[in-house]
């Protein structure tokens, strides 16, 4: 890292892109009465009351549709209303009757919505027919559904390998759909398979497949109203995932306790008022968090070494009381490399990296010791470091030292933040499956599947950049604004000869094309999908492996939408010839069709049809949870020594995370508020330290660049950001994703699982003048 340039020159002046911006007091408590009109009344407001009531009596219910918002699974016994504030705006963005008019196109060009926020964007409504931009031109214009699939098969046919096109998947993407599309891409000749788990989770199935044998969760919902200890790491149930705030009451209720470890302090770990109960409406709620240690940003990995090593030197002291010895000697390996590795463990480096006191980690230490039953739970702060595989694994050495994984109350819970992106993954949507996957499609399709790695989502826009890949082809998401390094990828991404987006609305990925660019607009989750007249329903994979069935509930916003699995089975039948031996015609028509093949191919779901139709679902198998079968190399869990990198923080500058805004699912954007953190009508905000602010010479409410600067690379400028006292970690600083993503090299990468590094930027706080 370079050293701080005091030569620079601030910007000129510029016009505050939120004039209107308001800061208040951040909270110290969530939901409660305000949670439920903050999510109705966009939802009345926008729907009416039929339209609105009909949704929020289906959403996550199961005959209903599943919410599009996050992964956290469903509870045994659903309440009427089983949804959160945040779920209940995904459905009112997706659901909204408002549509993009035919007129749009031409009175919009591609260059003026180029200045036009997320949020600008996303409020234009649903898209509702297909439109093509030809090469050469500022405009999308109206084409047909036949004329588009025949133009994608046309370019892609015209590649002169498979392997110079790229297919992205959004996490929203059904089971059915993900397995077609994966199925398609093979049958095309190419893995390239890019994600956005890549950018999210993957440390985490890196980490876990590597240690126990399996990238998923080894608990079940039950298991947080049984735990004795739950260590929610790096994570903010409040905003991204609400519903989990209840289960967290459980455990509460069940005697279990609560440490939150994160850079700052979250409102719903602090007290959560439940809205389904009389003391979430009248009285004060629940502390959740026990304890609350104010962690450094990259400072995780230490901390949880620091833990283990207390827990080994408590055996030491009393042989045989501590660890669980059969549980080790039955089913682990490597303990004693790891007992040696610690044993040589900096104290003043742990420290350091963690900014916490010694007591602060001999408590938590206390904490797992005295309780016989812990859960581990975390998100994306942990999953986007750079050593993030690495912390992963010693939650994994922690876990494993009293063998708490594989009963009930105890294991590692990795929250997902995307409705199916764990599903996605089952269905095969990586760019690196297994052999035994490959080889069971192989094997039901009849067609020579590709067995050479493809490129992941970093490697996608390499690969764009550096002129590797012709064709960008996105199921969902939004690709340009969700990866890192803002003007690299979209500098990339118009290197493509054509760009595709299925989408239900507008975003930034319509805006920066290739020469050529098709949008093909699709049904959402909410929406009654009627193939031959028949309605069809799809399935969800949530984060503990339950698999259940969503079905949409109101009709169609406009005629003529596809569904997902529509347009991946015509764009098919159009691509390939003689369209590979698949039936993909009668794939469309019926969907029992798919979840026969799948039941043939995915481990898990050998009666797919049946056991989605039974109540509730049905779990799939979990070698680590069920049967403490590990299925590593080694045949057994195993512990792993991971070396320490401390995070060095030059003088003057500060450790930048990103983060999501209270009314924000990744890059989609609800309103301008920031609830919780005491932020309305505006997003041009960093948060810091009081005492930081003196330290640099800033005030609250100054207007800085925020500046990261890497060798030989010209510097990186989030401009014009106003300054909030807040109280983060000292020497932490935090900004709202997708803005921040500009701060983040492609090249700044998290170790074996190429994940963006979001959460540990060095950044300079430039005075603008």
């Amino acid at each position: 890292m370079t050293e701080p340039r005091s030569e620079a020159t601030p910007p000129p002046p510029q016009p505050e892109p939120y004039p209107d911006l308001q800061v208040g007091r951040p909270k110290d408590w969530a939901v409660g009465v305000p949670g439920i009109l903050h999510s109705m009344e966009p939802a009345l407001a926008g729907m009416g009351v039929a339209r609105a009531t009909r949704l929020a009596l289906a959403i996550n219910q199961r005959d209903g549709f599943d919410c599009m918002s996050c992964a956290w699974p469903d509870p045994g016994h659903r309440n009427v209303l089983e949804f959160c504030e945040n779920g209940m705006k995904a459905t009112t963005w997706e659901a909204t009757p408002v549509v993009v008019p035919r007129s749009f196109w031409a009175e919009n060009s591609l260059t003026s919505l180029l200045d036009r926020s997320e949020y600008w964007l996303g409020k234009q409504g649903r898209l509702t027919e297909p439109v093509y931009k030809p090469a050469g031109s500022d405009h999308y214009e109206p084409i047909g559904w036949d004329a588009a699939f025949e133009l994608i098969s046309a370019r892609l046919n015209a590649l002169d390998s498979p392997d110079r096109a790229a297919f992205y998947t959004s996490g929203r993407t059904s089971n059915e759909a993900a397995f077609l599309y994966q199925l398609f891409v093979r049958a095309f000749g190419t893995n390239n398979l890019p994600d956005c788990s890549n950018m999210c989770h993957e440390s985490t199935g890196t980490a876990l497949t590597a240690t126990i044998g399996i990238g998923k969760s080894t608990i079940a919902y039950d298991d947080f109203a049984k735990a004795d200890l739950v260590i929610v790491m790096g994570q903010n149930p409040g905003t991204n995932h609400p519903r989990m705030l209840s289960a967290l009451e459980e455990t509460k209720r069940s005697g279990g306790r609560v440490v939150s470890v994160n850079v700052l302090p979250e409102a719903g770990l602090a007290r959560y008022k439940n809205p389904q109960r009389v003391r979430g409406i009248l009285g004060k709620g629940t502390v959740i968090a026990d304890r609350f240690l104010q962690i450094r940003s990259g400072g995780d990995m230490a901390l949880l070494q620091a833990v283990s090593k207390r827990v080994l030197e408590a055996e030491d002291a009393a042989p045989g009381t501590v660890l669980d010895h059969a549980f080790l000697a039955e089913h682990t390996i490597g303990l004693e490399e790891v007992r040696t590795h610690l044993a040589g463990l900096d104290e003043q480096a742990v420290l350091a990296a963690t900014g916490l006191a010694a007591e602060e980690i001999d408590a938590l230490a206390q904490e797992y010791l005295g309780a016989d039953r812990v859960i581990i739970t975390w998100a994306m702060g942990l999953t986007q470091q750079k050593k993030a595989v690495s912390t992963i694994k010693e939650i994994v050495n922690l876990l494993l030292l009293r063998g708490n994984i594989g009963k009930p109350g105890a294991g590692a819970s990795p929250i997902r933040g995307h409705s199916n992106v764990q599903g996605d993954r089952t269905m095969g949507i990586w760019e690196r499956m297994p052999e035994r996957f490959l080889a069971a499609l192989e094997r039901e399709f009849g067609f020579p599947v590709p067995r050479r790695h493809g490129a992941d989502a970093l490697r996608t826009v390499h690969g764009l950049r550096d002129g590797d890949l012709d064709v960008f082809f996105a199921l969902g998401g939004n690709f340009v604004g969700a990866i890192s390094d803002s003007a690299a990828a979209e500098a990339a991404m118009r290197g493509a000869r054509l760009t595709v987006q299925v989408s239900t609305k507008l975003n930034r990925s319509h805006v920066v094309t290739g020469e050529e660019a098709i949008i093909l607009p699709t049904l959402g989750r909410t929406e009654i999908d009627l193939q031959g007249g028949v309605p069809q329903f799809v399935s969800v994979e949530d984060s503990v492996c339950a698999v259940h069935a969503s079905h949409g509930a109101i009709p169609p916003v406009a005629p003529g939408l596809l569904s997902e699995v529509a347009i991946v089975c015509r764009l098919a039948a159009a691509t390939l010839e003689d369209g590979a031996d698949v039936p993909w015609a009668a794939f469309e028509g019926d969907y029992d069709l798919i979840r026969d093949r799948i039941s043939r191919v995915v481990p898990g779901f050998e009666s797919f049809n049946a056991d989605v139709r039974r109540k509730g679902g049905f779990i799939l198998p979990n070698g680590p949870r069920d049967e403490r079968r590990f299925d590593t190399p080694s045949g057994r869990a195993e512990f792993t020594v991971n070396e320490l990198e401390h995070l060095e923080r030059p003088a003057g500058t500060l450790i930048l995370q990103t983060l999501r805004s209270h009314d924000q699912f990744n890059t989609t954007i609800y309103s301008l508020n920031d609830r919780y953190r005491g932020i309305r009508k505006g997003r041009d905000v960093v948060f810091v330290n009081p005492a930081d602010l003196e330290e640099l010479g800033l005030a609250d409410g100054d207007r800085v660049d925020v500046v990261s600067r890497w060798p030989g690379q010209a510097d990186r400028v989030l401009a014009a950001q106003r300054v909030v006292a807040y109280p983060t970690a000292r020497g932490c600083a935090a900004a709202y994703y997708p803005e921040a993503n500009v701060l983040v090299p492609l090249e700044s990468a998290a170790e074996e699982s190429n994940t963006p590094v979001s959460k540990a930027v060095i950044v300079h706080l430039v005075p603008r003048a």
